[in-house]
């Protein structure tokens, strides 16, 4: 796991100044750095086609894996940004039925429609949970959790079938509490993190 190496740091960190720059120096670059093939060296329209894969895309897929998305399953997306959107897609590339989006800008939900959600929820928080639990009839196995927000986290936990799981990549902020009663008593699996990329 790349991402979560006990030697790691993060762009921005003590140690580094970022990975904005014209040039940076890459500390164990043969384990986290992907060489861009040379067939789109020079090409602009292709790499920025595949630029998503560097950061979102790999996100919405571990978000996808670490829920156990699987084909014939029902995944609930919650958020309909950049990695949410991703999460449809992974979630759709994995196999699952039924994709749930959980948002509430129209131009994204309607992408995200496109990307192969099937069912729609604006509502937010309780009527959010509510309007889930009811259309899957007691919750969805696999909950991709793409915000970071304690609302977001509280959600996905609330809407997860007992025996389910949620993988959850967005950045937390705000979200100190959990509600782990009922991730105790339902057997809730909570995975997720940084994603490795490069995986």
């Amino acid at each position: 796991m790349q991402t979560s190496c006990i030697q790691g740091d993060f762009w921005g960190g003590e140690s580094n100044d970022g990975g904005q720059a014209e040039a940076v120096r890459a500390p164990f670059a043969d384990g986290t750095l992907v060489v861009v093939p040379p067939a789109v060296e020079g090409d602009d329209a292709m790499l920025k086609a595949i630029l998503p894969l560097t950061d979102v895309m790999s996100t919405g897929h571990h978000a996808a894996v670490s829920a156990g998305v699987q084909p014939g399953g029902t995944a609930a997306v919650i958020g309909d940004g950049a990695v949410g959107l991703c999460g449809v897609l992974a979630a759709k590339r994995l196999g699952a039925e039924r994709i749930i989006i959980l948002g509430r800008h129209e131009k994204r939900l309607e992408i995200a429609r496109r990307f192969g959600a099937t069912d729609v929820v604006t509502s937010r928080d309780k009527q959010a949970i509510s309007e889930v639990q009811e259309m899957t009839k007691g919750g969805v196995e696999s909950v991709l959790e793409c915000v970071g927000t304690e609302s977001s986290m509280d959600t996905a936990i609330g809407i997860a079938r007992p025996g389910g799981a949620i993988g959850f990549v967005g950045v937390p902020h705000g979200s100190e509490t959990i509600n782990l009663s009922r991730m105790f008593y339902s057997n809730i699996a909570l995975r997720g993190g940084v994603a490795p990329a490069r995986a």
